[in-house]
């Protein structure tokens, strides 16, 4: 499995993770708001200030995103391209975390749209075309907030317990790099006594290995969890995931092959 080197000291901890409720929601995202505003508004409206949302079907003009891109020579390990402009396009299928940063709202998001581009919204830039309903899950007990983080110099999400929930469905996790997604998330799961889980999230590799389709070999991609799950003992993530010079890969990874590169950012709920 590969390895990437990033500039800062190995945190001891290599996953953080909250157990908090996920209530499954549908939220109207309203047409001429930026993304970020659309997502807190749209969660607020249903009663939630944290959340993970599916943005498949939204229409953004425009939709501003990055890629990955190699290390920029300042320390860090990777970075991202410039900015791109699409002027009318509509996400395929796209994961949103909704948490705070500097104590307000912030939105991690990557997608996948109609022409198969695919990268990481600029969430304040881009703009609902039209009005759309999204699903996806509402939580308490938890939520991400962004966070300089000392071992890859990024400024991170990290999970924090919030008011205690009524029950604890779900896992709110992040995970460091240099570690097999696949095998991480199953080894929390069954700390967690969870037998049978729903994954969802959004992170970055290094590199990404399919079990059939062809890889990505950029030391840096990013990935879109389309379905994924614990079960029987296993981690099965099928994704789809971008490279240095654009090119998107579907399929489900290669146990044991893909090292979590800068984060991941993770909803695993209950069956």
């Amino acid at each position: 499995m590969r390895q990437i080197t990033h500039p800062g000291p190995t945190a001891r901890t290599r996953a953080d993770v909250v157990a908090c409720h996920a209530e499954p929601v549908r939220v109207q995202l309203r047409a001429g708001q930026t993304l970020t505003r659309a997502i807190t508004e749209g969660l607020a409206e249903v009663g939630f200030r944290a959340g993970y949302l599916r943005l498949d079907g939204a229409s953004l003009a425009p939709l501003r995103y990055v890629m990955p891109a190699p290390a920029p020579g300042d320390g860090h390990a990777a970075w991202y391209s410039q900015a791109y402009d699409l002027p009318d396009t509509r996400i395929q299928q796209g994961g949103a975390h909704l948490g705070q940063r500097d104590g307000q709202p912030f939105v991690h998001c990557h997608a996948l749209w109609h022409d198969q581009g695919m990268g990481h919204v600029l969430c304040d830039e881009s703009v609902l075309a039209e009005d759309v309903t999204v699903q996806g899950w509402g939580l308490t007990g938890a939520g991400l907030v962004a966070q300089p983080d000392a071992e890859t110099r990024f400024t991170l999400f990290r999970p924090h317990a919030a008011s205690a929930p009524k029950q604890r469905t779900a896992l709110l996790i992040t995970l460091r790099p240099n570690q097999d997604i696949g095998s991480a998330l199953r080894d929390i799961a069954r700390d967690h006594q969870m037998a049978g889980a729903c994954v969802e999230g959004i992170g970055s590799l290094v590199g990404t290995v399919f079990e059939a389709a062809p890889g990505l070999d950029s030391y840096a991609t990013e990935l879109l969890i389309l379905d994924g799950g614990i079960r029987d003992g296993a981690c099965r993530l099928h994704v789809a995931s971008v490279g240095f010079d654009g090119s998107v890969q579907q399929g489900v990874l290669r146990a044991g092959r893909n090292a979590v590169c800068v984060t991941a950012e993770v909803l695993m709920i209950a069956n």
